[in-house]
């Protein structure tokens, strides 16, 4: 009981919240509570500020809480090579992934999870991408996928996808014919581009900057969703991974066209935390995530699975 106490109160940190933390763990929101009481009334003293909003740590409750997170890696490790010993694989995956990485493409990989391996839970959210990595590095996710990443210092990164960005259009657009377009085509057009915090809409003004192209930016999205539904209705013109707009070409809501002119890529990488172990569980998904499960066609390359990716 005592252990399963631990793992509230760490789900309760890493979620800034009891109800979210004891939604996650199927439980009533008074029982994840009722198990933070029981941890104060062991150590005696408090572990969380229940006055502020987000929830915040006590000086004890921070010492506490970095004490578990190490119990509970330690524990999981166990766990992980005596289940290996019986050739079992099962337990929980916490991903963080940016907004732009494609809710459907992943929708799809963690359905394929789930049908290699039931046993396996996958816990996704979607965040910004500082926070996937102050995620990583504060062991509140396994994995993070970001795109063009950062390997170096306390986090490393195992290449995923190679995505060719294209122009998209709504199908009454003037372009929307095409087969192929030059970048000089967009030209003055009204455009709707990913906000400018994010990497990717920094690349793509570098090459917009680089080819001497001026576009007018209408709306600015964090999200690939909200950038397709915008270009759908005539808004304007985008810049996306070819690949992300699958569907809609297929429903002929969208129109995507290859660059003639210029090369331009979206990598994305799989982080995790240096030197620490990973879960035979997350690694099996990593595995899932190498596999081609018909979303990538030539506007994709799928980087080769390194041998291992416990390093």
């Amino acid at each position: 009981m005592h252990l399963r106490n631990v793992e509230v109160f760490c789900d309760i940190v890493a979620c800034r919240s009891f109800s979210k933390a004891a939604e996650l763990r199927g439980i009533s929101q008074p029982a994840a509570s009722h198990s933070v009481q029981q941890l104060e009334e062991r150590v005696g003293t408090t572990l969380i500020d229940r006055s502020q909003r987000p929830l915040r740590l006590t000086s004890a409750g921070e010492a506490y809480y970095d004490g578990c997170r190490k119990l509970l890696d330690d524990f999981r490790l166990v766990e992980d090579r005596v289940r290996s010993l019986g050739g079992t694989i099962s337990g929980r995956v916490r991903m963080a992934a940016i907004y732009s990485v494609g809710l459907l493409q992943m929708s799809e990989y963690t359905q394929r999870m789930q049908a290699v391996n039931s046993a396996v839970e996958v816990q996704l959210d979607y965040v910004h991408p500082d926070e996937v990595y102050a995620r990583v590095r504060g062991d509140e996710a396994d994995l993070g996928i970001v795109s063009f990443p950062r390997d170096g210092g306390d986090v490393t990164c195992i290449p995923w996808l190679e995505q060719e960005m294209g122009l998209v259009v709504s199908p009454g657009d003037a372009l929307a014919g095409r087969e192929s377009v030059e970048l000089q085509a967009i030209a003055g057009k009204p455009f709707v581009g990913f906000t400018s915090d994010l990497t990717i809409r920094r690349e793509t003004d570098r090459l917009l900057k680089r080819h001497r192209v001026s576009v007018r930016v209408v709306h600015e999205f964090d999200n690939i969703e909200n950038i397709k539904r915008a270009v759908e209705i005539g808004a304007g013109a985008a810049l996306l991974p070819l690949a992300s707009v699958r569907r809609e070409r297929e429903f002929g809501s969208l129109k995507a066209i290859p660059l003639a002119d210029v090369e331009f890529t979206r990598p994305l990488g799989i982080i995790h935390k240096r030197h620490k172990h990973l879960s035979a569980a997350a690694e099996q998904f990593v595995e899932v995530l190498h596999e081609d499960l018909g979303l990538d066609s030539s506007d994709t390359t799928l980087a080769p699975l390194p041998t291992s990716v416990s390093a």
